[in-house]
């Protein structure tokens, strides 16, 4: 029955008067509809400014795409691979990570793909297999947009992951700034290991061809080099194909500073504590390590010139205490030849002080 109320009221002229009464002036619907609007157009400015929450994935690409490149590494017996990388400048350098042109060293060729189908040789400038970046050199044939760089949004933050996953060129894929400082040790030439100090991690797909490409924020600016993805395995161990949403990037103030270390000087240089140490607990965690037992210390090196002896016991490194076993190499990617590093120990039962003067 049109307009029927709850209460069980009939049709007569009072109910009639009070259904009219009930509904909606004007007024009322005027405001309801200028709010509703006014709602609309604050939500859309919240998805299109700068890094906070949540933004649209068409302007992020748009600004960031043409600037990132699809890289073709070939070894000198012919095996191949791929993955991404960036203009740094107008020049034609690109950023990339090492893994991703290393079969190419001693014999091989790199070929540098743009969005707009230049096919570009490549030459090496330098490359940095600890903190596995390298930076290549090119000649464009036609103008070149340069990657911006940019700070890291708030953890829970939308970020985009932009490369040529399994070859795919120009392709990108959305998420969250999951988590900041990780570090992640990753497979590097031979029997090395490199290792992504503070690295950022996110559930935006990261897969084998990523590597070496864009981490972006919603402003479309780098805030990472994405580099790897963790990998589950199946019910009979077997790897698992595809992004699992376990993803990590170098940052990009730590990629951009040795991309510049690299141009300038086409090697990198490490500050370097002239001892090996290994993780210990002693009892004060389960899940950790709470201190770093010193094993061997290099004759006259930085660590012997401050005093350090083995079996030394260090508790603290630069003012934070021991909570993981890389820890001393942490420091050392992140700081160069020259700089001071304070060192807490114990040494039988005695609680100790040293600088490091970090060496070559």
């Amino acid at each position: 029955m049109d307009g029927a109320g709850t209460d069980g009221a009939g049709t007569d002229g009072g109910a009639e008067e009070a259904r009219r009464g009930a509904g909606w002036s004007p007024l009322v619907v005027a405001l309801v509809v200028v709010s509703l609007l006014a709602l609309i157009a604050a939500v859309g400015w919240v998805r299109s400014t700068g890094n906070g929450g949540a933004c649209e994935a068409g302007p992020v690409a748009t600004k960031a795409m043409p600037s990132v490149v699809t890289i073709y590494a070939q070894a000198a017996n012919g095996v191949r691979g791929n993955g991404s990388g960036q203009f740094l400048d107008t020049a034609g350098h690109v950023l990339t990570n090492n893994h991703v042109i290393s079969k190419a060293v001693g014999g091989g060729s790199v070929t540098v793909l743009r969005p707009n189908g230049e096919e570009l040789r490549a030459t090496l400038v330098g490359r940095d297999i600890s903190t596995d970046l390298a930076v290549l050199s090119v000649q464009p044939q036609s103008a070149v947009t340069p990657i911006a760089f940019g700070p890291a949004p708030a953890i829970g933050d939308q970020v985009f992951a932009i490369g040529a996953p399994l070859g795919l060129t120009d392709t990108i894929t959305a998420g969250v700034l999951s988590a900041q400082g990780r570090s992640v040790r990753v497979p590097a030439d031979g029997t090395m290991t490199a290792l992504l100090v503070s690295a950022l991690q996110t559930d935006a797909a990261i897969n084998p061809g990523n590597s070496g490409g864009t981490l972006a924020n919603c402003d479309g600016e780098l805030i990472g080099v994405p580099t790897a993805g963790a990998t589950a395995d199946d019910s009979l161990g077997r790897p698992v194909a595809g992004s699992i949403g376990l993803g990590f990037a170098i940052p990009g103030d730590t990629a951009k500073s040795i991309a510049d270390r690299l141009i300038a000087d086409g090697r990198v240089q490490h500050g370097d504590f002239g001892l090996a140490v290994v993780p210990i607990s002693r009892g004060e965690s389960t899940i950790a390590p709470d201190a770093l037992y010193v094993s061997s210390v290099t004759p006259g090196g930085p660590s012997a010139r401050a005093g350090l002896r083995q079996s030394d016991v260090i508790t603290a490194l630069d003012g934070e205490t021991v909570s993981s076993g890389d820890q001393v190499q942490e420091i050392s990617l992140s700081k160069s030849p020259g700089e001071t590093v304070e060192v807490q120990y114990d040494r039988g039962g005695a609680a100790q002080t040293a600088t490091v003067t970090l060496g070559e």
